[in-house]
């Protein structure tokens, strides 16, 4: 159903890392929305506070997505506009507003995404890996079907990127060498911080470095098809 007054939703890219890596467009939107639904209010209150955003905030995560859901969209049948934002990055990579996004499209409302900061492409960049083609994987499965999803990357003629926490990280590479034997990859963690980590070499060289050291934080994980032209020496 269509309606006539609906207001527009807006998926505004936050910084990664330094707060500095926030557009004036981005900043505008979110100072003159009516409400401002973030994945974690207690660290977006950083960034508002930095850039003197006093819009309402709500919190919109995994966890409560279905009653904001519905809240969000009476807001927005209210003519009122919404600015959605999540902890770091592009709203709906790996978090679940795309559900909103649909939401917004079937009331009739307009969808706008404001461009900025994404940890994909700025780790894919620098990593040095080829970038015409690439799978963004996106955090694989704690348990079930964490291997098949593995397996299925042996055929994949592109350049794959994962995210992964620090807990998982040292089982995770485990597990790539195991199933796909050594290939081309590059860690990167903390990007765009002060402690902006980034690993380059193979699968089996982070193994060995992680059995002495361990990355703290999420961390962006990336691996080629086993090239001999693009190893790192």
């Amino acid at each position: 159903m269509q309606y006539n007054n609906v207001g527009t939703l807006y998926l505004v890219s936050t910084p990664i890392g330094n707060l500095e890596d926030i557009t004036f467009r981005a900043i505008n939107i979110l100072k003159s929305v009516d409400l401002i639904a973030a994945e974690d209010t207690r660290r977006s209150k950083i960034l508002l506070f930095k850039y003197d955003i006093k819009t309402k905030m709500i919190s919109y995560f995994e966890h409560n997505k279905f009653q904001r859901l519905q809240q969000i969209e009476e807001i927005l049948k209210n003519n009122k506009d919404v600015a959605v934002i999540t902890d770091a990055g592009t709203p709906a990579i790996s978090d679940p507003a795309y559900k909103l996004v649909r939401k917004a499209i079937e009331i009739g409302s307009k969808v706008e995404a404001i461009p900025g900061a994404s940890a994909v492409l700025t780790a894919l960049v620098s990593s040095g890996l080829p970038t015409d083609r690439f799978l963004f994987e996106g955090f694989l499965p704690p348990k079930k079907g964490r291997k098949k999803r593995i397996e299925n990357f042996k055929n994949i003629e592109a350049t794959i990127i994962i995210y992964e926490n620090n807990n998982r990280l040292k089982r995770t590479v485990n597990q790539l060498l195991e199933v796909l034997g050594d290939r081309p990859a590059v860690l990167c963690r903390e990007l765009t911080k002060v402690y902006e980590e980034i690993v380059r070499g193979t699968l089996s060289s982070l193994k060995d470095l992680l059995e002495n050291k361990t990355f703290k934080g999420e961390c962006v994980l990336l691996l080629s098809k086993d090239d001999q032209n693009i190893y790192f020496d």
